[in-house]
């Protein structure tokens, strides 16, 4: 092969000094996008191995209360968020944990409503309307647009609708953990059967709800006593693969399952949904929507017919929503056809 001469202009002589810091911006920019591949690489490599170290990682990712979204609201005043027909109180649900909930009563008594205090509305439970009592799921707090407007929805078709936020969600004061959200739910449900007579007293959970709600369930069970209904929408299982987005490629890969079992091992994040319905004698209704991003439909489906073979047939329904509509995890509440879905559940129990 022959040489390949490359002629100069006359007059032009190459510096040398420019050639080599020519060179070294080159062999700088290329030293650091290594570095950068490295250590991408480094941490996409070591996250299951500081998530198996780390497990308390797990449970606030779990729970994520510390997101306290919407930012810089007065949980205190429900009027800010529309709900004119709503107080909130603050509830001991055992020692050293304050609970911040909201009462709203159903949208007819909005005039009756108009300047009560807490006696009045406590009163207001035994006037023989249902009452739904809504837990929600992980990360903010109940004034979270779509926990307002499920209590809309509710207070609409004339219904009494209660909806706290757990220890360490929101301001209510403690550190969640599972076993506290369920000492949490089942404070509340016997303060609203001690205050209901006969009236009907439904659980709503949604999300990290319904596994609380589930296990609400179970240890009323172990009381010798059932709950009249209850909806679980978007329901998961911790023992699938979809505890939680994040990790979800993680999952294509051999034993994996070894740096992602720790937390519900060490009985530290349970919700057993799938051991709990298998228990459950309340009629139930699931709400699952067919483009969920956080928990995908076949999961429900899974534990509806789980639910389906402990109880009769009758007793527990399944209604999914389009994934045309865009509901994703957070959005049923919008669905106009939502009320009469919850009308006949509850003409149902």
């Amino acid at each position: 092969m022959r040489n390949r001469v490359v002629k100069q202009l006359p007059g032009q002589h190459p510096d040398p000094g420019e050639l080599r810091k020519a060179q070294t911006r080159h062999a700088t920019s290329g030293w650091w996008l290594i570095r950068g591949i490295l250590v991408l690489a480094v941490i996409f490599l070591l996250a299951p191995f500081s998530l198996r170290i780390v497990s308390q990682s797990i449970q606030h990712a779990v729970y994520a209360h510390r997101i306290r979204v919407p930012f810089f609201v007065d949980l205190s005043q429900p009027a800010d968020f529309s709900l004119n027909h709503t107080i909130n109180m603050y509830l001991t649900s055992e020692k050293g944990i304050s609970l911040g909930v909201w009462h709203t009563v159903p949208e007819h008594r909005w005039n009756e409503a108009q300047g009560k205090d807490l006696a009045w509305y406590q009163n207001s439970l035994s006037d023989g309307n249902p009452i739904f009592i809504y837990l929600h799921g992980n990360t903010g707090t109940r004034a979270e647009t779509h926990r307002v407007g499920v209590a809309k929805v509710l207070s609409a078709l004339g219904y009494h609708v209660l909806v706290p936020d757990y220890r360490g969600f929101g301001d209510s004061i403690g550190e969640p953990t599972e076993a506290g959200l369920t000492t949490d739910a089942l404070y509340l449900f016997n303060l609203v059967k001690a205050r209901s007579g006969n009236s009907l007293v439904i659980f709503w959970g949604h999300s990290l709800g319904t596994g609380v709600a589930t296990n609400l369930a179970v240890k009323l069970l172990e009381q010798g006593r059932t709950l009249d209904g209850v909806i679980l929408e978007g329901t998961f299982g911790l023992q699938d693969e979809t505890f939680h987005p994040f990790i979800w490629y993680y999952w294509k890969f051999p034993r994996i399952d070894y740096f992602f079992t720790k937390p519900w091992a060490e009985n530290k994040v349970v919700f057993p949904n799938e051991e709990n319905l298998k228990k459950m004698k309340s009629p139930i209704l699931f709400l699952h929507s067919e483009d969920d991003h956080m928990t995908p439909l076949w999961i429900t489906q899974k534990l509806f017919e789980v639910a389906v073979s402990a109880q009769h047939a009758e007793r527990v329904q399944l209604v999914s929503f389009e994934a045309s509509l865009g509901y994703l995890h957070n959005g049923l509440y919008r669905d106009a056809r939502l009320p009469d879905i919850i009308k006949r559940f509850v003409l149902s129990v």
